[in-house]
């Protein structure tokens, strides 16, 4: 598997070279840079409201290529009661949109996701649909730019501006600080369609599971609410084997393959 970067979590198995490279290679890099057959983690994800309440819930989340090398994603909400049974399942369509698909236990049936749905918030979080995506979002839909290096909480980085080539995309731009030795993507900032900054994401805690340095947290703030959704990953394993019958639409409906 070339690439494991969903919302949940952040990942680097080598200090990858990135002198004197291009914006496009820097990009390239920091969503390439993981080598794993699968990952399954188990995390607690903590919903800041307008009204300073919290809500936290617990899912799974299992991502595996399949024999084309396409990335799929299973996300299934473990609790609380009111959540439980949720299941989202996302399937990379090389040169398209993904396939995207939702079970909710209270209408009882599967609902496959438009690609206009994208900006639509995922179960009341700040990930928008398309935010689950877009560390995996194709290099090419994007034109980038190296506009600076500077440090970020101590680490070199390199500040490359991303713009969509579809003007339809929920952001008009994103600017990353991309790790200089890692290629770890530390922060993304995210422009919505007025070139106005709408979202902080920040990924922290990295730990080294099975040989990668992984972020145990990450943070998407939306700064007009003042809300943000926290993902602290409690259970994390790369390499397992996942049983293909999970990435099909039938086990969000029954919960079994």
């Amino acid at each position: 598997m070339k690439r494991l970067a969903c919302f949940i979590i952040s990942v680097s198995v080598s200090a990858a070279c990135l002198t004197a490279q291009s914006a496009d290679d820097i990009i390239t890099l920091s969503r390439n840079r993981v080598s794993a057959n699968s990952v399954s983690t188990q995390s607690r994800m903590v919903v800041l409201n307008k009204d300073k309440t919290t809500a936290e819930r617990i899912i799974n989340q299992y991502s595996q290529d399949d024999s084309r090398g396409n990335e799929r994603t299973l996300i299934e909400f473990v609790r609380p009661n009111a959540v439980k049974g949720t299941r989202f399942l996302t399937v990379e369509n090389a040169g398209g949109a993904d396939n995207r698909w939702i079970f909710l236990p209270a209408l009882g049936k599967v609902r496959r996701i438009a690609s206009s749905e994208g900006e639509s918030s995922f179960m009341g979080t700040d990930f928008s649909f398309d935010d689950i995506s877009s560390m995996n979002r194709e290099v090419g839909a994007d034109v980038h730019a190296l506009l600076k290096e500077e440090d970020l909480n101590g680490k070199a980085c390199f500040v490359v501006e991303s713009k969509p080539k579809d003007k339809t995309y929920q952001y008009s731009k994103i600017i990353s600080w991309i790790d200089k030795g890692s290629s770890i993507n530390y922060k993304m900032e995210l422009y919505d369609k007025k070139d106005k900054l709408a979202k902080v994401y920040e990924a922290s805690d990295f730990q080294n599971v099975q040989g990668r340095l992984t972020a145990k947290q990450t943070k998407m703030s939306t700064l007009g609410d003042g809300t943000s959704t926290t993902i602290h990953v409690d259970k994390i394993r790369y390499d397992d084997k996942i049983p293909e019958g999970v990435f099909t639409p039938n086990y969000l409906e029954t919960g079994k393959y």
